[in-house]
């Protein structure tokens, strides 16, 4: 059920954020989408580059077909129409980082046609995003304008990279929604494989289409803020770009329709360009690509090669750990979490697996920038430390502790444990003998609380654990104080 759409923060009067997005994709394949040359992050400048994607005359391009496959699942995975029969264009534009001077793109018979993608709001409550098409395309090189003050540098090592273009209907109504959006797409491509999702390298990023309008009013002019590479700044722009366009139609003008940047430091968006039709393009079909035909049995064998996607992940967690919804989505959105996870709860409170995968961990990871998969402690080595906290060996205070000296060390618990003496005092006649030296060490306490100041026993428990140095088993010492004072089922006797 959709959740009915917010009006933006409004200067006089009620206005509705009308958000489309263009998120692109960098598919996940060893080599670019027409040609040999490696797709790899932070190699030497132009050092990945083939003839083909350098545009020397003569060459020509070669499809790459397990980029076409990847572009398939993904289809496949939200649910879309696969076409089968699709075609590449000629999209043509004019930048320093695009040789051909055109990019080989696809327009009028993209390769994946209508799908919708449902998401979670951020406020609660739920909302289908259309999805328009998924296209592939090549991507373009990168201009570089601040290592010299009179040049720019180009680097090819991007240019042909294959790139899947996933566009929707302007069905968002604020950052928000857009970036829960882009977070569930990433959560699937991720699950699917058809892309890492890393959007500080530049592997996943989003084209915001901004628009507003009265409410029940047609769209308004809207406005392209070009390559988002975060969550967090996809949100703000959008909140940005659609107050000033509500300042702009609120005291009496137009919107021009143009492509903006957004400015992380300043949080504003700015010119870039003349926003271009498909018409300036001049699409035409290319002439060294004939159309790409998808066989029954192809689109058969890869509906057969997907795993299990986040959302039915997500129910089965609910169903078979018991987990509340926002843990679980939180724990499925990610493939590595949730087999992280699945192992740890494997025969251990499953809810204290999901507060460690999610909390201590998640925190611990995020500190040092890493990701699960990374963890310095396995889920088995934080599996052992749960059970010494089930087992009684551990409190959970001392676990915690624990846990940060694994994480910085990858020394297992035990190994910890035994090295400081922390294992936690559980003999029941270890524990009756700390009592007694207490409760003989503080014989005016002992005698007033037997005499009913029930409260006395707090300071009996401190004084326990403090004498052990917090490893006495809490429990076993109020059990032990309150039978030798008296107190027995919450009584004095």
């Amino acid at each position: 059920m959709s959740a009915p759409a917010p009006a933006a923060a409004d200067r006089g009067g009620d206005w509705d954020i009308v958000v489309g997005l263009e998120v692109h994709a960098q598919i996940a394949v060893e080599s670019k989408l027409f040609s040999g040359a490696a797709c790899a992050f932070g190699a030497e400048p132009n050092s990945l580059v083939s003839p083909v994607d350098a545009a020397m005359p003569g060459m020509l391009p070669v499809l790459n077909a397990g980029a076409v496959d990847q572009a398939v699942r993904t289809g496949l995975a939200l649910g879309a129409e696969i076409h089968r029969v699709s075609a590449f264009d000629r999209k043509n534009y004019f930048y320093p980082d695009l040789p051909q001077g055109y990019q080989i793109s696809q327009y009028a018979r993209p390769i994946v046609g209508r799908g919708a993608l449902t998401v979670a709001l951020p406020g609660g409550g739920e909302r289908e995003v259309r999805i328009t098409r998924i296209h592939l395309e090549q991507d373009a090189g990168k201009s570089i304008h601040d290592r010299d003050p009179a040049r720019t540098w180009v680097d090819l090592n991007r240019a042909g990279a294959p790139l899947m273009e996933i566009v929707t209907e302007p069905d968002l109504r604020s950052g928000a929604e857009a970036a829960a959006f882009v977070a569930e797409l990433r959560a699937i491509l991720r699950a699917v494989g058809s892309c890492d999702g890393n959007m500080e390298q530049g592997s996943l990023r989003a084209d915001a289409n901004v628009s507003v309008r009265r409410p029940g009013a047609p769209l308004g002019t809207r406005c392209e803020i070009k390559n988002l590479n975060s969550m967090r700044f996809l949100a703000r722009a959008i909140g940005f770009e659609a107050e000033r366009q509500i300042g702009i139609l609120e005291d009496g003008g137009a919107i021009a329709q143009e492509t903006r940047l957004f400015d992380p430091e300043t949080g504003a968006t700015r010119a870039m360009r003349s926003k271009e039709d498909a018409h300036d393009y001049r699409y035409f079909p290319d002439p060294d690509l004939p159309p790409l035909v998808l066989s029954e049995e192809r689109i058969a064998r890869l509906a057969e090669s997907l795993p299990e996607l986040p959302a039915a992940r997500a129910a089965r967690f609910r169903a078979a750990w018991g987990l509340d919804a926002e843990t679980a989505r939180r724990l499925a959105g990610d493939p590595d979490r949730a087999a992280y996870f699945e192992t740890l709860a494997r025969s251990r409170d499953a809810r204290q697996a999901a507060h460690w995968t999610t909390g201590e961990l998640a925190g611990a990871l995020d500190r040092v920038g890493r990701g699960i998969a990374d963890s310095p402690v396995s889920a088995e080595a934080l599996g052992a430390l749960l059970d010494m906290v089930a087992d009684g060996a551990l409190s959970r205070r001392m676990a915690k502790q624990e846990f940060e000296e694994m994480f910085a060390t990858g020394r297992a618990a035990a190994a910890i444990v035994e090295a400081k003496g922390l294992r936690r005092i559980a003999d029941a006649g270890a524990i009756e003998a700390e009592v007694d030296r207490v409760l003989a060490a503080h014989p005016a306490q002992a005698a007033a609380c037997r005499a009913g100041k029930a409260k006395l026993l707090g300071f009996f428990v401190g004084q326990v654990m403090k004498a052990t140095a917090g490893k006495a088993d809490p429990k076993a010492v109020n059990e032990t104080l309150r039978r030798k004072l008296g107190y027995i089922g919450g009584c004095r006797c």
